[in-house]
């Protein structure tokens, strides 16, 4: 069975950083594109950032362009997400997820969704 852990999530004020992890458990890391989604209170699960296989492309809402990073590190079976300049709609519960990939890569494999990390923005 395949799992996916994130962590890294917490309390931040405005205008900082947090850096997001998600690894892998239970199979090959590498040849699967990959992706960050969130959801806030209230809201649905919506598409931030993805990464193709072999880390060659990345995509990003336009929300988080430019201030968001996502990266992969397939020796460690570990997706990472750098959050800089953070605001208080970042707010959310931040998911990792195998994705479609090329013209798909914002839609998630699968609505199997792990535990996530809470990210939270405030002064």
């Amino acid at each position: 069975q395949v799992h996916l852990v994130e962590s890294g999530g917490g309390l931040v004020r405005p205008g900082g950083s947090l850096r997001l992890s998600c690894v892998a458990f239970g199979r090959a890391f590498n040849n699967y594109a990959m992706g960050w989604f969130r959801q806030a209170p209230g809201a649905e699960r919506e598409f931030v950032a993805a990464i193709s296989w072999n880390g060659g492309t990345t995509h990003y809402a336009d929300s988080v362009k430019d201030r968001f990073t996502i990266s992969r590190d397939d020796a460690k079976k570990t997706l990472y997400l750098q959050m800089n300049s953070l605001k208080p709609e970042d707010t959310a519960v931040y998911y990792c997820a195998d994705t479609l990939g090329g013209s798909y890569y914002r839609y998630p494999k699968s609505t199997d969704w792990g535990q996530g990390t809470q990210v939270t923005v405030s002064s």
